[in-house]
Formats: structure tokens, C-alpha cells, sequence
């Protein structure tokens, strides 16, 4: 392969792993993950382990069942990562909801009580593909632009430690990431999708 062509690809590569505003409020992120599917539900369903890349707490496992987030962004990576200032409101919240669906090993929908006020829906669909899982996160009913950079660049970054956590990657610091992450979004979606 010449080059130029690795190039291209690397970029085509980097444009596709992140998400898209398919419609207003809502975002959209695909990523490929290392089998069996029943181990990345248990890292979407169990506490401790879903605690390692996004937020631990309760969850009751069936539709209407109460749900609960823990979120310790700045533990989430060795580093330990102090969040920037702007953000330190969101270290140590807990947010609830109710689930919506839940259909092992497949599927798993919720309601997730915003900080700004009212709610989001977030599901996540698990398909097998060959040794793979895809999983395809989808987090609707965004009220504006400024909520669907941040939680477009939020679940860009969680769902990135995932991955390195079934790859058995090192992990990223947060805060950092989720800064770059964050500009970049805010560059690729589109204005008149979420206002």
C-alpha cells in the first residue's frame, strides 16, 4: 500500500469512529468490541465493572426497573486526572433513571435525568459479528447544541476506555480527551441539527 493511501484510510478510519447527529438531539456512535457479547453486557449491567469506564450504582435489570450513576470521571484512568475547572460540578454527581428495555444480552434502553433538567433516553444495541460485538450507542432527546457536543464527546471517551478495556489497552486520561474530544465535536456537528 502506498503511502498516501495509508494515510487516507487512517483518516477515513479516524472520521467513522465518531458519532453522528442522526436527527435533532440525538447522537449516534458505533464502536466494535471484543467478544463474547455476554461480557460486554456484563460491563453495560454490573456495577463494579461498568464503575471501570463510565459510572457504577444500582441497576434493576428489567423495563421499569430504577437505575443509578456514580460519576468519578478523575478515577476512571491511573492518572487520576484532576477535572478542569468548569467540570468540577460533575465530579462525584449521581444521576437516576429508569430502565426502559432490557433484553439480554442485546439490548438495554434508559431514561437518564439530566443536571440541566428533564430527560434523555440512551440505548445501547449489542449484535455479534464473527469474534466481534457491535455496539452502537444512541442517546436521544438532547434539548440543545451545547448538549449534544458534551455528551457526544462524553460517551466518545467512556466507550473509548471501554474498548481499551476489553483490548486490554492502556487507558487515556479523561479530562484531557474529553477536552479535545469535546472542540472536535463542536467542530463536526452541525448547527441546525440540536438548536
Amino acid at each position: 500500500m502506498k503511502p498516501e493511501q495509508k494515510h487516507q484510510d487512517e483518516q477515513t478510519a479516524a472520521t467513522e469512529d465518531y458519532g453522528r447527529s442522526t436527527e435533532a438531539g440525538t447522537v449516534r456512535l458505533e464502536r466494535k468490541l471484543p467478544g463474547p457479547i455476554e461480557r460486554v453486557w456484563d460491563y453495560l449491567t454490573d456495577s463494579e465493572k461498568r464503575g471501570k469506564w463510565f459510572a457504577s450504582g444500582a441497576m434493576e435489570q428489567r423495563a421499569g426497573g430504577k437505575l443509578e450513576f456514580h460519576f468519578h470521571n478523575s478515577q476512571l484512568t491511573p492518572d487520576a486526572e484532576p477535572p478542569p475547572e468548569r467540570y468540577k460540578k460533575h465530579e462525584g454527581i449521581t444521576s437516576s433513571g429508569k430502565v426502559i428495555r432490557c433484553e439480554p444480552p442485546n439490548i438495554l434502553s434508559f431514561t437518564w435525568e439530566e443536571m440541566s433538567g428533564g430527560e434523555s433516553e440512551v440505548t445501547f444495541e449489542l449484535s455479534e459479528k464473527n469474534n466481534e460485538v457491535l455496539m452502537v450507542v444512541t442517546h436521544r432527546r438532547l434539548r440543545n447544541r451545547g448538549e449534544l457536543i458534551g455528551v457526544s464527546a462524553g460517551w466518545h471517551v467512556h466507550v473509548g476506555l471501554l474498548s481499551d478495556i476489553l483490548n486490554g489497552r492502556e487507558l487515556h486520561p479523561f479530562w484531557s480527551t474529553y477536552e479535545r474530544l469535546q472542540a472536535e465535536y463542536d467542530k463536526r456537528l452541525p448547527t441546525e441539527r440540536a438548536d
